[in-house]
């Protein structure tokens, strides 16, 4: 095995190798973005022999056939550099396209729905971005200044940070030029995107809430649930006193929707 455990890389840290191995400029940047949103998705931090085929494929069902393809890559690349024992490529697929994705050319293009809260947000990440973007090209520069680049582990740390950097504030100016504003409901009577979602979990009692938002502004830390995720698709059109269930891989966890709002 190429990669001990010991030392084995983040997901974060192969994706900015990954790419760096593609050649070609556009082909980079198109990878870029599909490539960090599912790594973050997956999380940043995780190791490769974390994965499972349930992750994958779970992320599957959210993607359109374009996004499939960088996605496929970098599996691909995994298996290849040995950091998984497993194919995963093999466990994406994309989902079927739906109405509201409208062919422009030859590229989908997915309508972005987002909350107004959710716009400030997503436009204040992309301006701190584009801050931390230009103090990295900064250290670049310093770090350039030393001629030793065989072992210039600061300029290849800053060059890794760039590459992240500007895979997220391509992915973030791609969303924001979708986005629209979602729209006031006035119907309470069903789970819609937008609304407040009051949860009692059935296992253990345990009360929860969730706003449903589209899966670019998902935030499990802020409340936010993505409407393409399990629980989110299973909340979907669902009333108040109505039981749902989510298969997880640690087993199946029941909820009964206690109350909806709508701001």
């Amino acid at each position: 095995m190429e990669n001990s455990s010991q030392h084995s890389p983040t997901l974060a840290e192969i994706a900015a190798e990954f790419l760096l191995n593609i050649s070609q400029k556009e082909d980079r940047e198109r990878n870029q973005i599909e490539v960090y949103k599912f790594v973050r998705w997956l999380g940043l931090g995780r190791r490769p022999s974390e994965l499972n085929p349930v992750d994958v494929a779970s992320y599957g069902e959210q993607i359109t056939p374009l996004e499939v393809k960088p996605v496929k890559s970098f599996l691909t690349y995994l298996k290849k550099r040995e950091f998984t024992t497993i194919n995963l490529a093999s466990h994406v697929r994309a989902r079927k396209v739906s109405p509201k994705i409208v062919l422009l050319g030859q590229d989908y293009r997915e309508e972005v729905i987002l909350t107004g809260e959710g716009r400030v947000e997503l436009e204040a990440e992309l301006a701190s971005l584009k801050d931390q973007r230009s103090d990295v090209i900064e250290e670049m520069q310093k770090a350039a200044s030393d001629k030793d680049f065989q072992e210039n582990a600061p300029l290849a740390a800053a060059r890794e940070r760039k590459s992240h950097l500007d895979g997220r504030i391509q992915e973030l100016e791609a969303t924001l030029k979708l986005a629209k504003i979602m729209s006031e409901r006035q119907n309470t009577a069903k789970v819609k995107m937008g609304g407040t979602v009051i949860l009692r979990e059935l296992s253990t009692g345990k009360k929860l809430s969730y706003v449903l938002v589209d899966s670019r502004e998902a935030n499990p830390t802020k409340g936010k649930l993505s409407i393409a995720s399990p629980l989110g698709k299973a909340l979907l059109d669902k009333g108040r006193g109505q039981i749902v269930e989510v298969t997880a891989p640690a087993g199946v966890f029941s909820y009964r929707i206690e109350d909806i709002q709508y701001n």
